[in-house]
């Protein structure tokens, strides 16, 4: 048991995620009051002390800068552990926004020293860093028309949080197909009528993207699922879109009809996702269908002129080897999708792998593995995200075809446009022209993105889906007036 005692909540919380990442299959827990014996030589200062059971790993005290706290805990594991970690200090979601920053600064050989040298992180991955902010700016002066961010256009996201069967390792919140399935007419009654209200204050922004994500959102029937690209297309004009993806992720779930639907209504981009090729780990894992449905679904889709299709796999999956892993990739190399990303599986306490014990070498050799797959495929990274309790401390990355990136993925994770959200759990982000005071963090705290998340409940949603549509309006209107909140 590893205990951590600061009372700088922001060192506190650093500490933990760094602590996790070298000892991930130990329970650790962030207590902010002063550990016993310390009360006396502590009281009144800063401190960040770290127990292995009995063991005191490191106790630092007096005024504490965070950067130097984490560099110097960071070191202290390394010497102990004899490891080092891919991504370093860093625990953030978005490394690449910080080479970003670099790019007019720094060349990739400086940038990757100063990335080593100032945030521990390894060379490979400070280049990947790199290399992917070079692409995603391109990308996005290409769509933003020479912007690199833009408070006229907008992206819209569209969640339908239910599945057929909920994957052993998710922690997202999905309710169940065989539980809401009499509900789903009143799910697109609320998801619609936010969706038509919102676009009355919308009109006079550009839309860039649509994503239909999940959950699963074809467990929709066929007429339910007309109705919600029907809704688009009259109030967005959505057929016009730079991209518009559907989420496809469940091949039991796909038919040709669905398939037709999405296609006549401007659908450009299918995600139809095995996350393993192996069938026994599908069977482990809760995903009911077979890798032979995969194959068909991907098929079926071509053959109705899906030219864009996306394929998710999984490092770190149950019992999976690193051969398992080339299996996949290869019998997917076979379909010759222009997307294929690849997780590092993050399993957090909400999942029911939340105990599992993954090794960091058999993932990092899955990772190499399916990253040579998709250089094989002539596909290149092109956006990364990582996750809280990521299996190997490595990340989640996009590759593709040049060309066929996914816009709406780039635009998210670099928040340069607004995100317009809708569905139960839907989170929307508003950018705005100036930085204000952060009305969810600590005085001083400063941002340039407003959220506001719709309810998670399915139930709570569908009775109140007009309070979300009106926050989001007067989130919107604060939007464009950033003195409310400074």
């Amino acid at each position: 048991m590893i205990r951590i005692f600061s009372n700088v909540e922001s060192i506190r919380y650093s500490a933990y995620h760094i602590i996790k990442a070298f000892f991930q299959d130990e329970d650790a827990a962030q207590e902010n009051s002063l550990p016993p014996g310390s009360q006396e030589d502590l009281s009144g200062r800063e401190y960040l002390c770290v127990y292995r059971d009995e063991q005191i790993l490191l106790c630092s005290a007096d005024k504490l800068d965070k950067h130097e706290t984490d560099i110097l805990l960071y070191d202290t594991l390394k010497k102990l552990t004899g490891r080092e970690l891919p991504w370093g200090v860093l625990t953030g979601v978005r490394p690449v926004k910080l080479a970003m920053e670099q790019l007019d600064k720094q060349s990739r050989s400086g940038f990757i020293e100063h990335f080593r040298k100032e945030r521990r992180v390894g060379k490979r991955k400070a280049g990947l860093a790199y290399d992917i902010a070079v692409r995603e700016r391109r990308l996005i002066r290409s769509v933003l028309q020479g912007k690199d961010r833009d408070l006229g256009s907008f992206s819209i996201y569209v969640g339908i949080p239910i599945c057929p069967s909920i994957c052993s390792y998710c922690s997202f919140s999905s309710g169940l197909l065989s539980v809401w399935k009499d509900r789903l007419d009143e799910y697109i009654d609320a998801l619609t009528g936010e969706l038509a209200q919102a676009a009355g204050w919308l009109k006079d922004l550009s839309l860039t993207s649509i994503y239909i994500g999940g959950g699963t959102p074809t467990v929709l029937t066929e007429k339910q699922m007309e109705r919600l690209l029907g809704c688009l297309r009259d109030n967005y004009h959505a057929e016009k879109t730079a991209e518009y993806t559907l989420e496809a992720g469940r091949p039991d779930t796909i038919t040709k009809e669905k398939l037709e639907l999405a296609k006549s209504y401007g659908v450009s981009r299918l995600s139809i996702n095995p996350q393993s090729m192996q069938q026994k780990t599908l069977d482990l894992v809760g995903r009911r269908h077979s890798t032979g449905q995969i194959v068909e679904a991907f098929e079926l889709a071509r053959e109705l002129g899906f030219d864009n299709i996306n394929m998710d796999v999984i490092a770190g999956l149950p019992g999976e080897t690193a051969r398992d892993m080339a299996d996949t990739i290869s019998r997917i190399s076979v379909l010759r999708p222009e997307n294929l990303t690849v997780h590092a599986l993050a399993v957090k306490r909400a999942a029911a792998l939340g105990s599992l014990k993954t090794d960091s070498r058999v993932i990092d050799e899955m990772i190499d593995t399916a990253a040579k797959g998709a250089e094989t495929m002539g596909m290149y990274p092109y956006y990364m995200y990582r996750q809280k309790s990521i299996a190997g401390n490595h990340e989640n990355t996009g590759y593709a075809i040049p060309g066929r990136e996914c816009i709406y993925n780039v635009m998210i994770m670099e928040e340069v446009q607004s995100i317009f959200a809708f569905g139960a759990g839907a989170t929307t982000k508003i950018l705005l022209k100036e930085k204000v005071q952060n009305p969810d963090r600590a005085k001083g705290v400063m941002t340039d993105m407003l959220r506001q998340d719709n309810v998670s409940s399915i139930a709570d949603y569908i009775s109140r889906w007009r309070e979300m549509a009106e926050t989001k309006e007067k989130t919107f209107d604060i939007g464009k007036v950033p003195c409310y909140y400074t």
